[in-house]
């Protein structure tokens, strides 16, 4: 999409104005913000052009105009200029950290509170692990003739296992064959490949009528269901009850169910690279309670192949640069301190 400067500046100052505002933004107010020589009529016609465009709305007839998700997307890709932290900040933000840091059990919600005082929005914090477990190996140890214990060696270098006690015997031999059928055909493979056809066609391998190939899945299932725990952490929703867009409560309440559940946290978009920030703006959520919303995320990493997010939810009118800057530095901070590193971006 081709925007003459004249319209990309324009658009800009519709934007900017609506952010700190929150209400439509005329003709008279872009004339007095924009800084360019045009007559009101020149600007009122490329409103109308930004309008046609699909960058622009007016939410009421003789009402000034507000930014659709489209303009927000142009002004986020095209218009919104970098912003530096102030030396201030930056230093407020690291000293913040090194307090808090030193608690690591608390790392994680007092990341969440920083980021939502600094941006007057909800802030969510979770690790994760990069990869996915999977099982390397399995071992059977017999204890008598009724139990044994399953053991199973996982790739994060942890090792899970699981007593069994059955009320009927078990011979040795079959026990030998749920091992092999089970390094064979359940070793390097995710949970969610663990299928209904794979499991039949293990039992009936082994002719197994006394059902441990069920047992061993259950096991397996348990162990990589639990080698994919993260921590999670919600704070400051208070703060959408604040804003213009959110005075419906009901609305509000949506959104806070959506970020309390840590499944659907982990679902929102996030950058590829650490110490960057994503923005997704409102129809580009996937998620129907987040349509009227905006994302900002950023990564950090965490060490031992685990890697956090940490990310606000706020209105479309979210101030961009402000949130995406300091989200990045918060990243980034985390990351330097949490790998072991003694000084923090912006320290001499």
């Amino acid at each position: 999409m081709e925007l003459s400067d004249r319209k990309k500046r324009i658009l800009r100052t519709v934007v900017d104005r609506y952010i700190q505002t929150a209400e439509p933004v005329g003709s008279k107010a872009v004339a007095e913000f924009c800084g360019i020589q045009v007559s009101s009529a020149t600007i009122r016609n490329e409103m109308a052009a930004l309008e046609q465009m699909g960058l622009l709305e007016q939410p009421h007839t003789s009402a000034g105009r507000v930014p659709t998700s489209l303009g927000y997307r142009v002004y986020v890709n095209e218009l919104m200029e970098q912003q530096r932290l102030s030396l201030e900040e930056t230093e407020m933000i690291n000293r913040a950290l090194r307090s808090k840091v030193q608690q690591l059990d608390r790392i994680i919600s007092e990341a969440g509170k920083l980021t939502s005082q600094l941006t007057n929005y909800p802030a969510y914090v979770l690790t994760a692990k990069v990869k996915e477990c999977t099982v390397e190996h399995f071992a059977i140890v017999t204890i008598d003739a009724n139990t044994f214990i399953l053991v199973a060696m996982l790739s994060d270098d942890s090792v899970k296992n699981k007593l069994v006690r059955l009320h009927y015997e078990i011979r040795p031999d079959q026990l030998t064959k749920l091992g092999s059928v089970l390094n064979a055909r359940f070793t390097g493979i995710r949970e969610n490949e663990i299928t209904p056809e794979l499991i039949v066609s293990a039992e009936r391998s082994i002719d197994d009528s006394l059902g441990l190939v069920a047992i061993a899945v259950g096991f397996i299932i348990e162990s990589l269901t639990a080698s994919k725990a993260h921590d999670s952490f919600l704070t400051g929703t208070s703060h959408l009850l604040d804003l213009p867009e959110f005075r419906d409560t009901d609305k509000a309440q949506k959104i806070i169910r959506y970020l309390s559940d840590e499944s659907e946290l982990l679902k929102l978009p996030a950058p590829e690279a650490a110490g960057s920030a994503r923005i997704t703006i409102g129809p580009e959520n996937l998620a129907e309670e987040l349509k009227d919303s905006s994302v900002v995320v950023a990564r950090y990493n965490v060490g031992d192949d685990m890697q956090g997010i940490i990310g606000v939810v706020g209105p479309t009118r979210m101030d961009y640069t402000q949130v995406s800057s300091k989200l990045a530095y918060i990243a980034q901070g985390l990351g330097w301190l949490l790998s072991g590193g003694f000084t923090l971006p912006g320290d001499e």
